[in-house]
């Protein structure tokens, strides 16, 4: 059973600092990962503090989520005084992170043209809406690119298109941003040189619906939107049960029908010489599913579930975000973790899908109060501590 990993030293990339402009899911993502892979991640605020803090609705959770294993500095980037702390913390930092609307970071003097100038091996990482190109003036969301970029097509209905159900590509978006800073600090390590990265929603957009599109480079046909497409697969689908539950079966191979079959005393059918390959079954199943849903009707979700369980065939109850906070594998392997939300209580979240060397890289700091390390931060950079008060009378900086 994998463990969760407490040790900073035994993470890759404990060592490196990064100082991340951030908000909102995209780029505080980046540093997530990063930080949860060991690095020292450090978040500049606004001074009224990351306005994910005060979200409600479906935005809540955002701050809790994205930004563990981080320290937090409250910097007025309006005010000279900010902006010469920032430059001061950028002068110690491997890695820079922002996702300002284009411009933003350039009006601060905080973007990599000018602090490359200062520190050749600095490593800086844009988060946008676009890669630079005809659109990259344009504002972009998650639920935009997800329209313009063919997604929420295939996800809704014919005729009505359907954002996903989370933030697909602010978080993917975020990935790729730290994918791309782990390449960088590798190329630098070669060349001894940074570079600036940059990572875009859009364009992730695309990278996730790149396989529709290559369907219809490879057969000259357009892919359906999932709800109505022609499955690959003869059962792949959800079937309403005893109790008005729910389930997803799936039999996906020969092998598997035969094994579906005798498990569920579907003789008659496993012997229908119209189902015998998977194939036939896919032109069956217009004939072929209300049959299955007829039959099926009658068991629970929890005899379906055990029968595919103990025969190896895919199968999945329909569960809801909340009640994966007591799944039993998740709990079991170490998958939640707990951490502090924004009025102080206390929850569990779920950490980086993977393991290193058995471990699970756990949460070394909890999401940080609004500046909760602002006077430490200042000290290491060179500020006294009458410099850190004049600061905090002036409004340049805070804390919690």
């Amino acid at each position: 059973m994998p463990t969760t990993a407490t040790s900073p030293q035994a993470l890759p990339y404990a060592g490196v600092r990064v100082v991340e402009f951030t908000h909102m899911v995209m780029g505080p993502t980046c540093g997530l990962l990063l930080g949860d892979l060991g690095a020292e991640v450090i978040k500049v605020e606004p001074i009224e503090g990351d306005a994910t803090r005060r979200l409600l609705g479906s935005g809540a959770g955002f701050f809790p989520t994205f930004n563990r294993n981080k320290k937090s500095i409250a910097l007025d980037l309006k005010s000279p005084d900010g902006v010469e702390a920032a430059r001061k913390l950028i002068a110690t930092a491997d890695i820079v992170s922002e996702n300002f609307k284009p411009g933003t970071m350039q009006k601060l003097g905080l973007d990599y043209a000018t602090l490359s100038k200062v520190d050749p091996r600095l490593i800086y990482v844009s988060h946008k809406g676009f890669l630079p190109g005809p659109y990259d003036h344009r504002t972009a969301l998650d639920e935009v690119v997800q329209m313009m970029g063919g997604l929420a097509y295939m996800t809704g209905r014919p005729g009505d298109p359907l954002r996903a159900g989370t933030s697909v590509n602010d978080i993917m978006g975020g990935m790729f941003g730290a994918i791309g800073a782990m390449a960088a600090l590798r190329q630098r390590e070669l060349t001894g040189k940074g570079c600036e990265v940059q990572s875009a929603l859009f364009e992730n957009n695309v990278f996730l619906v790149a396989q529709h599109m290559m369907q219809f480079a490879a057969t000259g046909k357009a892919a359906a939107p999932m709800p109505s497409r022609i499955s690959a697969w003869g059962i792949y689908d959800v079937f309403s049960v005893k109790d008005d539950a729910q389930i997803f079966l799936a039999v996906v191979s020969d092998k598997q029908w035969a094994i579906f079959c005798q498990a569920l005393s579907l003789q008659d059918l496993q012997a229908d010489e119209r189902l015998r390959s998977n194939n036939d079954r896919v032109l069956a199943r217009e004939w072929l599913m209300p049959v299955l849903r007829e039959r099926l009707a009658a068991y629970s979700a929890a005899e379906l579930s055990s029968v595919f369980e103990k025969n190896e065939l895919p199968f999945a109850p329909i569960t809801k975000p909340q009640e994966l906070f007591d799944d039993p594998h998740l709990n079991a392997t170490g998958g939640l973790a707990p951490v502090r939300m924004n009025d102080g209580s206390q929850s569990k979240v779920p950490l980086m899908p993977l393991t290193i060397g058995g471990e699970r890289p756990g949460i070394r700091l909890q999401p940080p109060l609004k500046g909760e390390h602002t006077r430490a931060l200042l000290r290491e950079v060179g500020y006294s501590e009458a410099q850190v008060e004049a600061m905090l009378a002036a409004g340049a900086t805070a804390v919690n």
